[in-house]
């Protein structure tokens, strides 16, 4: 019988939390378990193993950084809506430095496929002031492209000149607006 309080919602929470103090290669079924005061084979109740586990946070981050791109583009266009997705990228990035890495790789599951559909979406809803449309890949590519690098460099320290990044950051949204549009005119 499952542990009362204990669903695989909650075991996944749990799971972020870790691995966004600590990454990804520190968690573990036996330090969850740990967490819940319960035996590891507990956990199997609930989920299917420390793939599964790997899965479902994967999803679950990858959820969240959509919703979070979905609420920045609602209501924008053009370099409003291009720069609430930036920055909302950005903030999703910094706050969860552990599993932000799980939304950018494929994952085989239903969940991660749905939520990073959703992620593309709400990027093509921002970029539709540009005229970027569901099959338009190179520009949703060169705009993922341009966070992600980013976001990663400045995530792992890459940016260590004594020069504003937050500075750097809105030249990179200057540059990709500048950019789109330029593609949009050409056609």
């Amino acid at each position: 019988m499952p542990r009362a309080g204990l669903d695989p919602e909650i075991i996944v929470r749990r799971a972020s939390a870790l691995v966004d103090v600590d990454g990804v290669h520190a968690l573990t079924l036996a330090r969850v378990a740990a967490e819940f005061g319960v035996a590891t084979p507990s956990l199997y109740k609930h989920i299917g193993g420390l793939d599964d586990l790997l899965a479902r946070v994967a999803a679950a981050a990858t959820a969240d950084l959509a919703a979070r791109l979905g609420v920045a583009a609602r209501g924008r266009s053009g370099r409003a809506a291009l720069e609430g997705i930036a920055n909302a990228y950005r903030r999703f990035a910094r706050e969860h430095p552990g599993t932000y890495p799980l939304t950018q790789r494929a994952v085989s599951s239903a969940a991660w496929e749905a939520a990073a559909s959703d992620a593309v979406a709400s990027v093509v809803a921002a970029l539709s002031g540009y005229g970027v449309e569901e099959d338009d890949t190179d520009r949703i590519r060169f705009v993922r492209a341009a966070l992600h690098g980013f976001v990663d460099l400045e995530r792992s320290g890459g940016f260590a000149l004594p020069v504003s990044v937050d500075e750097s950051f809105a030249f990179l949204i200057d540059a990709l607006d500048e950019t789109l549009r330029a593609l949009h005119t050409k056609r």
